[in-house]
């Protein structure tokens, strides 16, 4: 049976070229800063996004808290909208880990937080208050890749009240391909940046937290604090340099089948509200197929993942899948539709 995994862009496998890297990856101990594969993985991301140093570490989850953790200390808050992935998807890390306390704006339409909005909710400086230390945005956010203009816009806002600009750019390469950028394009504007190896880009494991050389050096002892030393660890780190190589403009790929995906389910009838942001689709089904579609699509070799709103479905593409497994998609879909009519 033909089998498409449209769940995350997370569950790709590693390409023939990342394993031939992998198995002649020259290694040391990271850390002691012997790698010599993880460090240039780590120059090649820092020239590409702009900053002075970075730091490869084994999730993403893990370097947003690293960074939030070097910016902010016990009783601080930083600002952060309503559907991110550090404030949503994390574990509440940052709280439980850092006592660092989410003041939280909702996200708007386009995927911003509206610097008014933020501006509100800045603390003044008060025995009262938690201190405000830092603004975290996500780019992309549920596929959306943020509007160019709006990064510049809220550097002016943050440096006027002397935050920092952190930037969870798990899927920045996404958001850089969707608007025919450069990676530094976008990244100039803020501080620090958290960049996945292991969604879009295709590599097995592996994220990279980039800034000043200062904030590298401290992130690499919260990076030990919190369990993220790792030793040969040029194996995993030859897979992302491959995928920082080899990878990037291929995304324009993925963007092209969520588009076709999109089109398609918007002619199965009954399918409503489909929306496509680079490489994700969300679609809400009718009401007599939504309890069994993840199932019964599931039983036809296609998998997806329900999303949090109530009878939406997300759908990701991604490395492995190819224009067949669209069609194959849609067709299972089709099929479903039509029978729970």
């Amino acid at each position: 049976m033909q089998s498409v995994d449209l769940r995350s862009d997370t569950v790709t496998t590693p390409t023939a070229a990342m394993r031939r890297a992998m198995a002649d990856a020259e290694v040391g101990d990271d850390v002691f800063g012997d790698d010599p594969t993880v460090n240039r993985l780590e120059g090649l991301v820092a020239e590409m996004l702009g900053t002075e140093a970075s730091l490869f570490l084994p999730s993403g989850t893990q370097s947003n808290l690293v960074a939030l953790l070097c910016h902010c200390g016990r009783g601080d808050e930083y600002i952060v909208g309503d559907a991110a992935h550090t404030y949503g998807y994390e574990g509440g890390g940052a709280s439980v880990l850092g006592s660092i306390q989410p003041q939280v704006v909702p996200v708007a339409d386009d995927g911003t937080l509206p610097v008014d909005a933020v501006e509100r909710v800045v603390k003044p400086v008060d025995p009262h208050f938690a201190r405000t230390r830092l603004v975290s945005v996500e780019n992309t956010i549920g596929g959306r890749a943020l509007p160019l203009g709006y990064l510049p816009d809220l550097r002016v806002s943050v440096d006027r009240h002397g935050l920092a600009l952190h930037l969870d750019g798990a899927r920045l390469m996404n958001a850089a391909v969707h608007h025919g950028v450069a990676a530094v394009d976008i990244t100039r504007h803020v501080d620090t940046v958290s960049l996945c190896l292991s969604k879009g880009l295709g590599a097995p494991v592996g994220s990279v937290l980039a800034g000043p050389s200062d904030f590298v050096a401290e992130a690499r002892r919260w990076r030990k604090v919190v369990g993220g030393g790792m030793r040969q660890a040029g194996i995993i780190a030859a897979a992302g340099i491959v995928a920082l190589t080899d990878h990037v403009e291929r995304l324009a790929d993925d963007h092209a089948n969520a588009t076709r995906l999109a089109e398609g389910l918007g002619q199965i009838p009954g399918v409503e509200d489909v929306a496509c942001h680079t490489n994700m689709v969300f679609a809400r089904f009718p009401a007599p197929a939504q309890a069994v579609l993840v199932d019964e699509l599931a039983s036809r070799g296609v998998k997806v993942l329900a999303a949090p709103a109530p009878a939406v479905v997300r759908f990701v593409t991604h490395l492995d899948v190819d224009s067949a497994g669209i069609d194959h998609a849609l067709a299972s879909m089709a099929e479903i539709c039509q029978i729970h009519r």
